[in-house]
């Protein structure tokens, strides 16, 4: 009973102390006995602060979606199968049944995909010794169940067991230098704490670089697609078909033309100031502090709009009356372009049908009505709009160099926005892998060895075998190389292997044309060297089967497969027999589609191989232009280019400068020993005069001509599909965008050339053996250092 008095008496104490107000909600009547709380227990029987983690096994399906939302949606990595279930057996192990609940799953998931990215993984995160080593690396941060400090004896300050971000991830706490830590790339909610000792990333590297020069078929490559809505490259699931929807025909052009658009828009002579109430034009003025702009106006929106002037962006085509017209995703439009001068210059490019073009001038408005424009009722918004356009200027869309569309500053070697982590090859992306394998590339190419010819790849084209002084050509080149200190890295030798179409009415037959490389067998077998220390790459042309048994020497369908095995067996086997392992001869002889990518280093050098009589196509289908004038808009008069000697147009490149320009803006940018740079704003279009002077060859414009007239479409194929088809499904194979570092255009209709623009080298070899009269024959071929990324035109004589 005295127990229980005191309890009251030191209740109603505790009542008059405290208050009684609303503002703190403290009770008037005294607590009851029974209400107290109970005493603390011992510290002996204190809870643990850590809970025990009870293991689960997690179904990878059920971890599916967690994984995606991180992996894909949040870091842009793609997760196999494999790595999945890897994932989900360590997260069942320790985070167990409150891996969801507490989100302690996602949790780990972040910070796998962190240190896989830090880490320069690929894209696809893969189950294997990368991913084993994060997850042993994890394991020792975790703490029941969460991601915690590492399990270290080792004590850590309050000052780094908190820094985030980019914070310094040096131990404040622990002056040991033999125990090395991360650095700011891995800091990340408490990973940044880790002392992991990254292992050497080219340790295990093999050193020989035929091991890293890899040839991607247009079979092979993955499919893209560029998303309008999201900005973004999206890689296509769908199996693709040589007989696909009609569909896919115009997703095609709609592809090409989104990817031109996009590039357009990017420019900053696209890209409206914030504080400008100036109208733009397109004439020259002579401030140069005023800022120019340039707005595209869709098709549509000429409607009403009679007499005034716009620019259009669109693709040119013949319409079903006869006549020239453009055409946009809005609609169609009649062109007169009587009065048109190309903005390059005086036969600067060529205008083809199915090519997309700028186009300034003015809209003349028809008040017939819609109807009038010959086809019926096909006039308004997505049909053919009445009236016609009158173009006084047209060009290409100005083009974008590879470090721009991938986002690389080249000065800073940082990367930025761009196409960065759009892995277009499948061997990576350039965020990814593209600065370690950089490193790979330079320190393969400078220590492999001294001679210079181990780091070259000889280009030749059209290797008629049934011509006598073909096979007299080649034994003379490759005896050349054979006497050489060490052999060539490479060799590429592009079609047509025979003079006319195979297999084609009363052509030859399979038999002959499997005779034509028993008879390069025979010649190879004379150079053992070569054959066990080089890659051989083989592309074909139009007049090689099985293509030639239908088309008769026409245009083929691109892209189109390489030589069949039935004709190439002893070809092969000269290989075993000079000494090359069976099981390795598929990685030194390579019988390729046409295109094909040839890297080095996966993004390091990309090189596109393309065999195609482009220059005469693209003079057979040419839309006349205006009036063969040599005067240039304003009165400016042609201004020579900024090289006198051939020699200095294969290692010139020539940037962009002015919005649209004149022949006047001509810059010389440094020689192929200099790596090319990138500034930080794109300039806005490209130029590269073709006026040719008393000092420069006919063949030089010509070429430079080609190049112009082919790397603004961001496309191998930019005709119709009447003029040169191509199967819908694999038309990515053809895409110029983002630029190759190298450009292998095999045309045996133009001269040969050497010749660097906006960053991208082009490379025409041209025929191997020159036609014409006489005994002696000129011999022409091509030599690419992949070190300097340039090539290099050789010639010689048989006879």
């Amino acid at each position: 009973m005295t127990t229980l008095d005191r309890l009251r008496d030191n209740a109603a104490a505790t009542a008059a102390a405290l208050s009684s107000s609303p503002g703190f909600g403290t009770p008037v009547h005294p607590l009851l006995p029974t209400q107290q709380a109970r005493a603390p227990p011992p510290p002996a029987f204190t809870k643990p602060a850590i809970s025990p983690v009870i293991a689960v096994k997690l179904e990878a399906a059920t971890l599916r979606p967690v994984a995606f939302r991180t992996f894909t949606k949040k870091h842009n990595l793609t997760l196999n199968s494999p790595a999945l279930q890897a994932l989900a057996g360590f997260i069942g192990t320790h985070c167990g049944t409150g891996w969801r609940e507490e989100g302690t799953g996602e949790r780990v998931l972040e910070e796998v995909a962190k240190l896989w990215k830090a880490e320069n993984g690929g894209v696809i995160v893969e189950d294997g010794k990368r991913l084993q080593g994060i997850l042993r690396t994890l394991e020792g941060c975790m703490s029941g169940g969460r991601v915690g400090a590492p399990k270290t004896g080792n004590k850590l300050s309050r000052e780094s067991s908190f820094v985030f971000g980019n914070d310094s991830a040096v131990d404040l706490s622990d002056s040991d230098s033999r125990r090395p830590s991360l650095d700011s790339r891995n800091n990340s909610f408490g990973i940044s704490k880790l002392q992991v000792e990254e292992e050497d990333e080219h340790a295990d590297a093999n050193t020989d670089p035929r091991a890293w020069l890899m040839v991607i078929s247009a079979y092979e490559q993955p499919r893209f697609t560029y998303d309008v809505e999201k900005k973004h490259f999206i890689q296509l699931t769908y199996k693709p078909s040589l007989f696909p929807p009609p569909s896919r025909k115009m997703a095609l052009f709609r592809e090409r033309y989104n990817i031109i658009h996009q590039r357009l828009l990017r420019n900053e002579a696209f890209q409206t100031p914030s504080f400008s109430s100036r109208s733009a034009t397109l004439a020259r003025t002579d401030s140069v502090t005023t800022q120019q702009f340039y707005k595209i106006t869709p098709i549509a929106n000429l409607l009403g709009r009679g007499g005034t002037s716009h620019l259009l962006l669109g693709m040119l085509f013949i319409a079903p009356t006869g006549t020239l017209a453009l055409n946009d995703p809005s609609g169609s439009i009649s062109l007169d372009l009587q009065h048109a001068q190309p903005l390059q210059g005086e036969d600067s490019a060529y205008f083809c049908p199915g090519m997309i073009v700028l186009l300034d001038g003015v809209y003349e408005e028809d008040w017939a009505g819609a109807g009038s424009s010959g086809l019926g009722n096909t006039g308004g918004v997505g049909g053919t709009i009445g009236g016609r356009f009158l173009g006084f200027s047209i060009g290409s869309p100005p083009v974008e160099k590879r470090n721009v569309s991938l986002g690389i500053n080249t000065n800073a070697t940082e990367v930025g926005g761009g196409f960065g982590w759009t892995d277009f090859l499948g061997l990576g992306s350039e965020r990814a892998v593209g600065e370690r394998m950089r490193k790979l590339e330079q320190r393969l190419l400078s220590e492999h060895t001294t001679s210079p010819e181990s780091k070259k790849m000889v280009i030749m084209s059209e290797i008629t075998l049934d011509q006598p002084s073909t096979l007299a050509a080649l034994r003379m080149i490759l005896a050349q190389y054979a006497a050489a200190p060490d052999p060539p890295l490479a060799f590429l030798l592009l079609g047509n292997f025979c003079s006319q179409p195979a297999m084609a009415g009363a052509s030859k037959g399979s038999i002959e044309y499997k005779e034509l490389f028993n008879s390069l067998a025979a010649v190879l077998r004379d150079f053992p060297l070569l054959l066990k220390n080089s890659t051989w790459v083989f592309v074909p042309g139009d007049n090689d089967p099985w293509a030639s048994a239908f088309s008769a020497g026409a245009s083929t369908l691109l892209p189109r497969d390489s030589v069949p095995d039935l004709f190439t067996s002893r070809v092969q086997r000269v290989f075993t027999e000079a000494g090359v392992p069976r099981e390795e001869v598929g990685g030194s002889v390579m019988w390729t589609s046409n295109p094909a990518r040839v890297t080095l280093c996966g993004p390091a050098q990309e090189v596109l191989v393309v065999r195609d009589d482009v220059s005469g196509r693209l003079r057979r289908n040419a839309v006349r232009i205006g009036q063969a004038a040599g005067q240039q808009r304003g009165g400016d008069e042609a201004v020579p280019a900024a090289s006198d000697t051939p020699q200095a147009d294969e290692h010139d490149d020539v940037v962009m400068s002015g919005a649209l320009p004149t022949t006047e803006d001509v810059i010389e940018e440094p020689s192929a020993e200099e790596p090319p740079t990138t500034n930080n704003a794109p300039p806005p279009a490209p130029i590269l005069t073709t006026t040719p002077s008393s000092h420069e060859a006919y063949n030089t414009a010509q070429a430079k001509k080609l190049i112009l007239s082919l790397l603004p479409q961001s496309t191998l194929s930019p005709f119709p599909p009447s003029i040169r088809p191509v199967h819908w499904d694999y038309a990515g194979a053809l895409s110029l965008y983002p630029l190759p570092h190298t450009l292998v255009l095999a045309d045996a209709e133009a001269e040969a050339f050497a010749m660097t623009f906006e960053g991208c080298h082009v490379v025409n070899p041209g025929r191997l053996v020159v036609e014409g009269g006489g005994r002696r024959k000129k011999v022409g071929w091509v030599e690419y250092c992949f070190q300097a990324k340039r090539g290099r035109v050789r010639e010689g004589w048989v006879g």
